[in-house]
């Protein structure tokens, strides 16, 4: 096995041949396509800070679905932008069976039925302070008693029609009450996609400017229930436990920065798992484009492709709707 007998080069010269021992691919199948909603009719809203990225109204919402199916693209990931007078300390609009969410979720289930519909149970969108959860008088975000509301969250939007709820607040125990209480009300086939290995990252920025949060969170932070990015073991356990109070896939969030995370988890624990190529990744990667340092095609292509070679089985990712349409010219 040494040179000359083997020249690794050999199969690197024809194309035939780099298709032919090429280990992973990338599909439309791959790409869950996250989207940003709002009250009103015809709305549409530019996101500064995420280039060619916006906040629609429902009606606008089933006309860009409409495209997504005939891209193959299988599952879009649900994001409220809450008005300000719903907001509040204790977050009631989430679990609102006629709120935002709940409405978009029936819109889209009645117009493309085989679309999957995943949604975020989270509170920030809901609270005048921007936290995943009900705080006490010192801020500190309480967990049981948020627990209880995301809960109430999760089932209301299971009774939409939500083929996906998955909880991106990192609270302990929710997994698993959340679990029972679909189970105890016959949704027993809602997915739970859990996002159990969320960082308390500083490439967020981005999607907080889109829901409206940033705003509310303002110098605060998320550092006591959120994993600290020194930290990998941690995010094991926490998968680990995930999975065994009842959820279905987990999240890694972000997803460059944490391929290795990504790679522990499909090695170790051989469980569906995702990623999440968040808005500050995203971000970058569009000012790289926009300056010309960068090519567009290619280089998203690639950083997807990396999603894949690390073990995800699918990639939540601002670059689904423009790959879907690159995959399609090139099949």
């Amino acid at each position: 096995m040494t040179f000359p007998y083997t020249r690794m080069r050999r199969m690197r010269k024809n194309d035939f041949s780099r298709r032919l021992m090429r280990e992973h691919r990338l599909t439309a199948d791959d790409l869950i396509y996250p989207m940003f909603i709002l009250e009103g009719k015809n709305v549409r809203e530019a996101i500064p800070s995420m280039p060619n990225i916006e906040r629609l109204s429902i009606d606008l919402l089933l006309e860009e679905a409409k495209e997504l199916v005939e891209l193959g693209i299988p599952t879009i990931a649900l994001f409220p932008v809450i008005d300000s007078d719903k907001k509040s300390l204790l977050a009631e609009e989430s679990y609102n069976p006629n709120g935002l969410v709940q409405r978009a979720v029936r819109a889209l289930k009645e117009a493309f039925p085989e679309l999957g519909v995943l949604t975020d149970v989270a509170l920030d969108p809901y609270t005048t302070h921007g936290q995943d959860g009900i705080i006490d008088d010192s801020g500190y975000v309480l967990n049981d008693i948020t627990v209880d509301t995301l809960v109430k969250q999760a089932l209301s939007h299971a009774k939409a029609g939500a083929d996906i709820v998955a909880p991106s607040d990192m609270m302990d125990g929710r997994i698993g009450e959340i679990r029972d209480e679909l189970e105890a009300e016959g949704f027993v086939n809602t997915l739970i996609m859990a996002y159990a290995a969320k960082y308390a990252s500083a490439y967020y920025g981005p999607f907080r400017d889109a829901i409206g949060s940033s705003g509310n969170l303002g110098k605060g932070n998320k550092f006591t229930y959120q994993i600290d990015p020194a930290n990998s073991n941690e995010a094991i356990r926490e998968v680990m436990l995930d999975i065994e109070e009842g959820a279905d896939m987990v999240m890694v969030k972000p997803g460059m920065p944490y391929l290795d995370i990504v790679r522990r988890v499909k090695t170790e624990l051989e469980v569906p798992t995702f990623a999440y190529q968040v808005s500050g990744e995203y971000a970058m990667h569009m000012a790289a484009f926009q300056n010309g340092w960068l090519d567009k095609n290619t280089v998203m292509m690639e950083s997807l492709l990396a999603f894949k070679r690390a073990g995800a089985d699918g990639i939540l990712t601002y670059f689904a709707k423009d790959a879907a349409r690159l995959l399609k010219t090139k099949s």
